[in-house]
C-alpha cells in the first residue's frame, strides 16, 4: 500500500481538472496574445479561468494577475510595494518568521537592496501572531509601513492566524497588506470571502493552482480595485503589462477548473479533521508532541515534534514503508536547514525534530490506519 500525507506540499490533480486541461490542449494551444481565431480562442480559456478565480475571491476580474505560482505572485505584490526610490529612506515591511520563504526571504533581499527596513514581529509558541504586537508595531513606527504580509494558514503546522483582524489594524495605521492565502483557498469552512471585505482583509492576496488540486506552474495574484500592482519583470503587455510572458492557456484551464471546484469544496476539507484528529492522537501516543496543540488550525494538518528523531530521518523511514510525509515546506526539500517556523516557534533543539503530516479530501480511514501502523513500525526498530 501507498499513502500519501503530504497535501500541503502539492495536491492531486482532479479529474476534472485533467479534463478541462486535455479539452484545452487539443482546442486552445495558440497563443492567447494572437488576434487570429485560434489566438482569441486561447484567450477565451484564459479569460475564463481568469474569471473563476476571481469568483473564488470575490473581486473583479480584471483585478486578477495570472502568475506562474503562488512564490511568484508573493514575489510580485512584495517587490512591487517597494520600488527603488533614489535618495528615499526605506519605508517598513512588516512580517514574521513564520511566512513562507517567497515571503521571508524577499523581506530580507528588499531590506538588503535598501528598500525596505524589515520588522519581525513576535511568534509566541501558539505560532498564532497577536493583534496587539502588530499594533504596538504600527503605533511605533508611526505612519513608516508601507506593507504589512500575513499568511492565513501556515503552510508548516497548519496554525490559522487572525488575519482579518491584523489586516484591519493594519489598514486603520495606513499601511497595505498582502495576505499569502495559498493554503486557504478552498479548504477553510465558514472563511469565505467576505463580499464586504475580500482577500481575507488584505488588499492583495496569492494564490497557487496545484494547492486547489490543480497544475503546477501557474497561480494567481488578486488584488482590491485600488490596490495598485507593479510589474517585476520587464517585457511584453501581458495582463496589462504586471506581468510579461505568454499564458499557457492549456494550465489556465486547470487552474479554472480546480478555482471553480474550490468555492464548494470547504465542507468535504472540513470532514478531514476526524481522520486528522484520530491520526494525531495516536502520534502522540507514540511519542510526537503536536505543534500549535490549542490554537485554531486548518482541520487536515498535524505538525509534530519527536523527541529523539530528527525529522528528515522519519521521513526517508516512513518512506520505505510506503507513506509520505515531509519534515517542512517541500520548497526547502534537501536543505539542512531547521524549519525556520518551528525555530521562531519552539525554538532551535525543537526546529530539527519537526514533522508535518497533511491529509486530504480522498484520503480513507484504511489509509489513515495503514500509516498509524507505519509509524509504529518505523518507532519500534528505532527504540
Amino acid at each position: 500500500m501507498r499513502v500519501y500525507l503530504d497535501w500541503n506540499a502539492t495536491t492531486p490533480p482532479l479529474a476534472e481538472v485533467l479534463d478541462a486541461m486535455r479539452a484545452a490542449a487539443e482546442r486552445a494551444w495558440a497563443n492567447p496574445a494572437s488576434v487570429h481565431e485560434h489566438g482569441r480562442a486561447a484567450r477565451g480559456v484564459v479569460e475564463d479561468a481568469r474569471a473563476k478565480v476571481a469568483a473564488l475571491g470575490g473581486v473583479d476580474p480584471r483585478d486578477v494577475v495570472l502568475t506562474s505560482g503562488g512564490t511568484e505572485a508573493n514575489n510580485l505584490a512584495l517587490r512591487s510595494a517597494f520600488p527603488a526610490l533614489a535618495g528615499s529612506p526605506p519605508r517598513v515591511l512588516v512580517t514574521s518568521r513564520l511566512e513562507h520563504p517567497s515571503v521571508t526571504r524577499v523581506a530580507e533581499a528588499l531590506e538588503a537592496e535598501g528598500r525596505a527596513r524589515v520588522v519581525w514581529l513576535e511568534v509566541p509558541p501558539s505560532g498564532a501572531l497577536a493583534p496587539e504586537a502588530l499594533e504596538r508595531v504600527l503605533a511605533e513606527e508611526r505612519g513608516s509601513v508601507a506593507l504589512v504580509t500575513l499568511q492565513v494558514v501556515n503552510h508548516e503546522t497548519g496554525v490559522v492566524q487572525p488575519v482579518r483582524e491584523l489586516a484591519r489594524a493594519a489598514r486603520v495605521a495606513g499601511a497595505r497588506v498582502h495576505v499569502d492565502a495559498v493554503q486557504a483557498w478552498g479548504r477553510l469552512e465558514g472563511a469565505a470571502t467576505d463580499p464586504l471585505d475580500p482577500l481575507f482583509g488584505g488588499d492583495t492576496a496569492s494564490l497557487a493552482a496545484h494547492k486547489l488540486r490543480g497544475p503546477k506552474g501557474i497561480g494567481a495574484l488578486l488584488a482590491r480595485p485600488l490596490a495598485r500592482v507593479s510589474p517585476v519583470l520587464l517585457g511584453g503587455a501581458q495582463e496589462k503589462g504586471v506581468r510579461p510572458g505568454t499564458v499557457d492557456p492549456v494550465a489556465a484551464a486547470g487552474l479554472g477548473a480546480a478555482a471553480a471546484r474550490a468555492v464548494r469544496s470547504a465542507v468535504r476539507w472540513d470532514a478531514v479533521r476526524a481522520r486528522r484528529d484520530a491520526l494525531e492522537a495516536h502520534l502522540e501516543d507514540l511519542g510526537a508532541r503536536v505543534v500549535g496543540r490549542g490554537s485554531l488550525r486548518a482541520p487536515h494538518v498535524a505538525s509534530t515534534v519527536w523527541p529523539g528523531w530528527a525529522g528528515a530521518e522519519l521521513v526517508a523511514a516512513l518512506d520505505l514503508e510506503g507513506v509520505s510525509v515531509s519534515s517542512g515546506a517541500a520548497c526547502s526539500a534537501g536543505t539542512v536547514e531547521p524549519s525556520p517556523v518551528l525555530t521562531a516557534m519552539l525554538g532551535a533543539e525543537a526546529a530539527p525534530r519537526g514533522l508535518r503530516v497533511s491529509l486530504g479530501e480522498d484520503t480513507t480511514d484504511a489509509e489513515v490506519a495503514y500509516a498509524a501502523s507505519a509509524f509504529r513500525r518505523v518507532l519500534a526498530r528505532g527504540a
